[in-house]
């Protein structure tokens, strides 16, 4: 076809791209086996002694046989509260499967972490968990087993907008959104947690569970009544008494067969109206990303190449390809979906008669380009997917009087103002506002993935590294300190070490900046995966940019 570009096979000889990205996916790997043992092998057999499953057991139980689970924020609070023993996957697991054919978010409580309590991040997990339900209308299954907040970080857990009591406004705006949501309590459920499954549409309890606003203990302590939690709160209790729960299971599978059941009798929604059509595979393979992918910030890579891997037939139609060549802007189909995609290219340009561009730069011709691109997908309804490697905006005298702030304002004012779902992909680099303008975490993409080779922060190690090492230099030398070559070059090397390790995706996706870390060469699976649960909720806005500079 005449208007389309097809990307046909040339690998480069060079190997080693290959490699190192193999080598992070094998590291991914293993830390994500090491994340699911959750509070360790004792923790799970304590677990098994109560006649409980884990959460993960739980949730293989409840989605379909075969079906893949997308489990998002596993490294929630990677390397984090290490004080405290840590809390691997922040003590609570999130994602998305199918139950009965049907796509259900899941957020299933730990009780191997201890005891399922909420840390601060395990309440930002629940709450992203929960926006992202509400973003696209996927119904929701609650598996809870928790003893409440972790006391002793009550203080940011508690009280904040993005804190502990925010779960239980989502579960009313997400019931008065009309989006589904089941609760079974297959353990301890205390205190302010109470009102998560009572807030919900169905309610399951198991035998030996307890649901309470306080505990046997507290109730003495405070009006000095003694009682044991089963006549407390436990499950015969709210069925026969309280008339709090719908359904009484004797056990854990028992109730997970009775959840199955409940999905099975519901009706199905309307969805959005993006089209789609016939899925066709690439006809490059996805395992060329590999070798396609320089992973350095100076690396050169066509990125043509890397969307080949991942769209329909390995086709697109460049919008304005001959302006603006720092950002690729073209329409494309993935799992038969239309979409509009806005990537980075890392290839300098050097044409002759022309000014020599750096691949991975945002200049004024490419953020205009990007911005009128992205304003079109909206007006013709057709999702965005945006993949990051981006070094950030061109600086200097010719940028600022080309317009470049201008330019980056009105790139930026499109992005913010898109009603139709944003999907972000971080592949390399993400500096600067070129993370913003690419649809970074605060300007509301529906998911946020990134690639184990991700890097991003204000700016590049070398650049902060040289920063902050001037400032921290000037600060000793007021002081009367004199370093030598050596003590600088030391000083440099421990702040770039530092900067790196922060700059690292794992950093990142453990304060949740990224919903999950991905394979490069499932990025097209994904993507559809995203794109289905997108389509589930069909309420598209009017489209109103606001203000544009021009």
């Amino acid at each position: 076809m005449s208007d389309e570009t097809t990307i046909a096979n040339e690998l480069p000889d060079e190997m080693t791209c290959e490699r190192q990205m193999l080598q992070l996916v094998e590291q991914l790997r293993r830390d994500e086996v090491q994340i699911a043992e959750g509070g360790g092998r004792s923790a799970i057999e304590r677990q098994h002694e109560k006649g409980r499953l884990t959460a993960r057991e739980r949730i293989a139980l409840l989605i379909d046989p075969e079906s893949d689970f997308l489990e998002l924020a596993t490294y929630a609070a990677f390397q984090m509260y290490t004080e405290w023993g840590g809390a691997p996957a922040a003590g609570v697991v999130t994602g998305v499967g199918k139950v009965c054919g049907r796509h259900f978010m899941v957020i299933a409580n730990d009780a191997t972490v201890k005891a399922g309590s909420f840390f601060p991040m395990t309440a930002k997990k629940v709450l992203r968990a929960q926006q992202i339900a509400l973003e696209n209308h996927i119904p929701t299954i609650y598996l809870v087993d928790s003893a409440g907040i972790f006391l002793p970080l009550q203080e940011d857990v508690f009280p904040d907008t993005d804190d502990f009591g925010r779960v239980f406004y989502n579960n009313a705006v997400m019931s008065a959104r009309g989006i589904p949501q089941i609760t079974a309590i297959m353990g301890s459920c205390v205190a302010g947690g109470a009102y998560l499954p009572v807030m919900c549409d169905k309610l399951l309890m198991t035998e030996g569970s307890g649901l309470f606003l306080a505990g046997p203990a507290l109730v003495r302590a405070a009006v000095g009544q003694k009682i044991s939690a089963e006549e407390l709160g436990g499950a015969e209790v709210h069925a026969s008494i309280s008339g709090t729960i719908d359904f009484k299971e004797k056990d854990d599978p028992n109730c997970i067969r009775r959840i199955r059941k409940l999905v099975d009798k519901m009706g199905e929604r309307p969805r959005a109206l993006f089209d789609r059509r016939e899925a066709v595979e690439p006809v490059r393979d996805s395992a060329d990303i590999n070798r396609l992918f320089g992973a350095g910030p100076q690396d050169e890579y066509d990125m043509r190449q890397i969307i080949a891997c991942i769209v329909d037939g390995s086709e697109f139609t460049e919008y304005k390809a001959e302006y603006g060549q720092t950002l690729l802007t073209a329409y494309a189909r993935v799992g038969g979906f239309a979409v509009g995609i806005v990537a980075n290219q890392k290839t300098h340009l050097r044409e002759k008669g022309k000014r020599f561009e750096f691949g991975g730069v945002i200049y004024t011709e490419s953020a205009n380009k990007a911005a009128r691109f992205i304003l079109d997908c909206n007006q013709n309804l057709i999702p965005l997917v945006f993949l990051h490697d981006v070094n950030g905006f061109m600086v200097g005298r010719d940028a600022e009087h080309s317009g470049i702030i201008k330019a980056g304002a009105k790139m930026v004012m499109a992005v913010s103002n898109s009603v139709v779902p944003k999907i972000t992909v971080i592949l390399g680099g993400s500096f600067g506002a070129g993370h913003y303008a690419m649809c970074g975490k605060a300007y509301s993409p529906r998911f946020i993935y990134a690639w184990p080779t991700a890097r991003y922060a204000v700016m590049g190690g070398d650049q902060a590294a040289g920063t902050l090492v001037d400032i921290k230099i000037k600060q000793l030398e007021r002081s009367g300190k004199v370093l030598s070559e050596n003590d600088k070059q030391e000083l440099f090397t421990s702040v770039k070490q530092t900067y790196e390790q922060q700059t690292d995706p794992r950093y990142g996706a453990a304060r949740l900046w990224i919903d999950k870390i991905i394979d490069p060469v499932t990025t097209r699976q994904v993507l559809i995966r995203s794109l289905e649960l997108a389509a589930l909720n069909p309420e598209v806005p009017k489209f109103n940019v606001g203000l544009l500079q021009t």
